[in-house]
């Protein structure tokens, strides 16, 4: 045929096995094995079936649908694929799609072998569209660093009903058990992305660790019973065996992450999907769930270098966006782990001029933030509009990037706000060694990252063959 075109099944990976069979998605990616990743949406199969048919010539172009989480991670391979035997020649990024109701982001992608000469991107005319469906720098010919592994984790995921309010909690700290095992030891306050962006809810969760033993769990006599009454029902419904099984264990209860903060007092942490990309140090003692991306360090300078517009850029650029609102993703192995940071993680310069500014600069953030987000004698009223992301738009405001009413309060802060980053963004561009003028360009400063990303993993490619 001269075209192939069409609206393949938006159907994301983890629904495929629920909606298809196990004995059809099993067969799927057996045959696409080593082309299309385990972890792509069903959509892409088609991708690469057409990728294919141009590639052997029964075809000369393709003009297909998917969602718009085909611009990253796993689902993205098969348009890195179509740039390496052809060319992405039109594409539309991201647009909205609704049918019957239900509202998604898509994207809509052309591609051919290569002989299309003109390349047009969301209507404009451009030299060159990326497997990301951007035509910046090409930010997916980054590697993962090894320097930067072990350091940020996706939080705990519960897989049951294992949150409880704080009066249910207030109740269990008080009691005593027979074993006279302290019930603080599994009843601990739990924080999620909205808590971090809006108001915290004061929920709390039972947590027995990764490996406590039945037997061991039940000598805390009150949550064992409210995990037995309200999460062992679901958890025995569990296709999961080991979840089935170990029922009052959380699905994935993190053992990395665990010894990586524990001899820690705080830690950092960003929601995984949000408008803003905000960082905020959390209480070791609290439990991050499965929204939040948690970072094991605990020093000013790591949280400064996270907070800055460098790595902002960065995760806008390498992460992805999910929902109606379109609000970008971040993720621990792709947008952390192939972040070059301006020294590798465990070898910063601490005594340097630049670290030291970068550390000052953070804290006074964080702590004039903090508080403006609990002022001493606010009226709950007040307490209400202060959150991060009221603040955070009154911000993008103050910076003529969006056009909208602002809370009072949040809008009398965002001047200050905004100096506080700046300051910031000024001592991090220094600790990489680079002009100021590169904070006007993100472009500029994609370009460099890039370098570095590059520069480094060569070096430790190179270390690894030495």
């Amino acid at each position: 045929v001269d075209v192939i075109v069409g609206n393949p099944p938006f159907l994301g990976d983890k629904k495929m096995r629920g909606e298809l069979g196990d004995e059809y998605v099993n067969a799927l990616r057996k045959l696409y094995e080593g082309r299309v990743p385990g972890g792509a949406d069903l959509v892409c199969y088609w991708y690469e079936k057409a990728r294919t048919h141009i590639e052997q010539g029964k075809a000369k172009r393709a003009g297909l649908l998917a969602t718009n989480s085909i611009r990253d991670g796993s689902s993205n391979k098969v348009l890195q694929s179509i740039k390496k035997t052809g060319d992405i020649f039109m594409a539309w990024s991201d647009r909205d799609w609704i049918l019957n109701g239900a509202a998604v982001r898509v994207s809509m992608v052309g591609f051919d072998n290569g002989a299309e000469s003109k390349r047009v991107l969301d209507g404009q005319t451009v030299g060159v569209i990326n497997s990301d469906l951007t035509a910046k720098i090409d930010v997916n010919a980054t590697t993962a660093l090894s320097e930067n592994s072990g350091l940020c984790f996706l939080g705990m995921m519960k897989a049951g009903p294992f949150d409880i309010d704080a009066k249910t909690a207030q109740e269990m700290l008080m009691a005593t058990n027979a074993s006279s095992k302290s019930n603080r030891d599994v009843v601990k306050p739990r924080m999620n992305g909205q808590d971090i962006t809006g108001k915290p809810s004061n929920t709390w969760i039972i947590d027995f660790g990764v490996s406590t033993s039945e037997q061991e769990a039940s000598l805390y006599e009150m949550p064992f019973k409210y995990v037995y009454t309200h999460v062992k029902p679901v958890r025995d419904n569990n296709r999961d065996e080991r979840m089935n099984i170990n029922w009052w264990l959380y699905g994935r209860p993190r053992p990395n992450l665990r010894e990586a903060i524990q001899n820690l007092k705080r830690c950092i942490v960003t929601p995984e999907v949000a408008k803003h990309r905000i960082f905020v140090w959390l209480d070791t003692n609290i439990i991050p769930d499965h929204t939040l991306h948690v970072v094991a360090r605990d020093d000013d300078y790591m949280f400064g270098v996270l907070h800055s517009h460098v790595h902002e850029v960065w995760s806008l650029s390498i992460g992805s966006w999910m929902g109606k609102g379109n609000d970008p993703r971040y993720s621990s192995s792709r947008t952390f782990e192939n972040f070059p940071f301006p020294w590798s993680p465990g070898q910063e310069d601490i005594g340097s001029a630049e670290y030291a500014a970068i550390a000052a600069a953070a804290k006074c953030l964080h702590e004039e933030r903090a508080a403006w987000l609990n002022p001493p004698g606010a009226s709950e009223k007040d307490l209400k509009d202060r959150t991060l992301t009221n603040l955070y738009n009154a911000l993008n405001v103050w910076r003529g990037k969006e056009k909208m009413k602002v809370k009072d309060a949040a809008g009398d802060f965002a001047p200050r706000l905004d100096e506080l980053h700046t300051a910031l963004d000024r001592a991090v561009v220094a600790a990489y060694g680079w002009p100021e003028a590169v904070l006007a360009d993100e472009e500029d400063i994609l370009r460099r990252l890039l370098a570095l990303n590059l520069e480094r993993a060569a070096r430790q490619g190179a270390d690894t063959e030495a």
